[in-house]
């Protein structure tokens, strides 16, 4: 008897303690006052200074302002904020007109470092191989000292750099690779750059539509919206959608848009593709060879005039007015079918979201 008391006992305990060890498992604590939601990079006025971070909490209950300055009161964030790079517990606020680079503790804001020699109008980040890198227009008018900046992760310096073609912007990492986007600084690009992110060193470009402005890698493609040739350049072209095979750097597939038409902020969530033309949200299928004839929705509600920044996650899908790129500027948070759900004001052009888990 005492014995089969001595097994219950155990038996009962055994559960008790898994039982409580599941619930610890379940109820993980946030690392900071900024985890699990998503960041909004303001850019600010452009030689204004006034650049600066907003929060808004994934059950979309919290929102909160000038989250930086809020936790660093001694620091200005700084003058055209362009990029943030999410890297381990760190995030990497680039700024444009500063030349500089801000990294702090992404889910405390807890300033880390500055970055600030090194960088000549910095615009994107991305990480490879235990290293940053940042693509660097240069001197806007020249068209031959544009590079990127290859940034020691430990010693926070730029440690050696990678010239590049005119007007590197948006940048992705995929297999110890990144992918570079040349829109063409002042003027037109229309090649991706490929880079060794192990021995820093440019392999290989890839002809794409004119003026790539937005990336991103599914499946082994790496798939780019080129806006094409704007209405007041020498000669208008209109966007295309390029899919690339990664496995041997060639272009697999482009659909063109119709003329005049200029695509851009490219999303892809759950084998859809998402892009906006002005104030018109669009989706296609990833493996649909044709484009949609229609938008999946407008902002046309919201006065919105051109969408500025935009994301999709978790089944919503984010959209950032710049309004008159003066005053505040406005998020809208709307369902999959494009039913807004959630609004907020944020600080001056909102121009990227970075989610925070």
């Amino acid at each position: 008897m005492k014995f089969s008391k001595l097994v219950f006992v155990a038996l009962v305990s055994s559960i008790f303690l898994t039982s409580c060890s599941d619930d610890d498992d379940n109820n993980e604590t946030p690392l900071g006052s900024y985890d699990n939601g998503v960041l909004i990079l303001n850019q600010g006025g452009f030689g204004n200074g006034n650049a600066t971070i907003s929060y808004i909490s994934e059950d979309f209950v919290t929102h909160q302002n000038d989250i930086f300055s809020i936790v660093n009161p001694t620091i200005t964030l700084g003058d055209t904020a362009q990029d943030i790079g999410l890297y381990q517990d760190l995030a990497f606020v680039v700024l444009n007109y500063s030349n500089k680079i801000e990294v702090v503790n992404r889910y405390t804001m807890t300033h880390v470092a500055t970055i600030s020699t090194g960088l000549s109008n910095p615009r994107y980040i991305a990480f490879s191989n235990g290293k940053g890198f940042v693509t660097n227009w240069g001197d806007g008018g020249s068209t031959s000292d544009d590079f990127v900046a290859v940034l020691n992760l430990s010693t926070y310096a730029v440690s050696s750099t990678i010239s590049v073609a005119e007007g590197p912007e948006r940048i992705v990492e995929e297999n110890n690779k990144l992918y570079v986007a040349h829109a063409g600084g002042y003027g037109y690009g229309n090649t991706i750059s490929v880079i060794n992110g192990s021995t820093n060193t440019l392999s290989t470009t890839i002809n794409v539509g004119d003026v790539p402005n937005s990336l991103e890698v599914e499946n082994g493609s790496l798939y780019v919206i080129c806006g094409g040739n704007p209405s007041y350049a020498p000669t208008e072209t209109a966007g295309s959608l390029v899919k690339i095979n990664l496995s041997n750097n060639s272009v697999s597939n482009t659909i063109s848009f119709p003329a005049a038409t200029h695509p851009s902020n490219l999303a892809i969530e759950d084998d859809k593709v998402f892009y906006t033309i002005d104030d018109a949200i669009f989706s296609k299928g990833l493996n649909e060879t044709t484009l949609p004839t229609t938008p999946l929705f407008t902002t046309t509600a919201q006065g919105v005039y051109g969408v500025y920044s935009f994301a999709v996650e978790n089944d919503k899908i984010y959209v950032g007015d710049a309004a008159d790129y003066s005053s505040n500027g406005k998020v809208y948070i709307y369902s999959s079918t494009g039913t807004l759900e959630h609004q907020y004001t944020v600080g001056v052009i909102p121009a990227g979201f970075y989610f925070n888990n």
